[in-house]
């Protein structure tokens, strides 16, 4: 989990403003509660459960739609851990590429790997077809420390 979060909440109106977007409370309480629990990978319904609780009034559709126009303005990405759920996870200005990540088939747990693991593989691919990557995407299932314990 990182805990260098930086979003700057200007930079965040100016992004909402050129969409023709206005950060509204219930937006701000959307970020700040993303921004709280970095790392945790949350669903929009998790989201949502945690933003009620300091904005009773929020709907399930606000959050839905602001976590869109979030992704659109990107600040935030959308991960698929292939278990049905779409999951997001903040982006950060300094990152040039989505971070990997480890997902528990036994427990769900996702850990994100913050090192970039393929870079050399990148170079050598571009290179041989001539292909300019923007992004990548990376996703090692597995068990987990935890429950491997567990099962032992």
């Amino acid at each position: 989990m990182k805990n260098n979060v930086s979003v700057d909440m200007q930079e965040l109106k100016e992004s909402l403003k050129q969409k023709g977007y206005k950060l509204t409370p219930q937006r701000r309480a959307i970020v700040d509660t993303i921004i709280k629990n970095e790392g945790k990978h949350m669903t929009a319904e998790e989201i949502y459960d945690e933003v009620k609780k300091d904005c009773p009034e929020i709907g399930l559709a606000t959050v839905y739609r602001t976590v869109l126009l979030l992704e659109d303005i990107n600040l935030l990405s959308r991960l698929d851990l292939s278990d049905g759920c779409s999951r997001y996870e903040i982006i950060h200005e300094d990152e040039h590429h989505r971070h990997h990540h480890l997902i528990c088939n036994e427990c769900n747990k996702v850990f994100e790997v913050e090192e970039d693991l393929l870079d050399e593989l990148e170079h050598r691919v571009e290179n041989k077809y001539k292909f300019k990557i923007k992004d990548h995407n990376l996703k090692f299932f597995g068990t987990c420390d935890e429950c491997q314990k567990k099962n032992n």
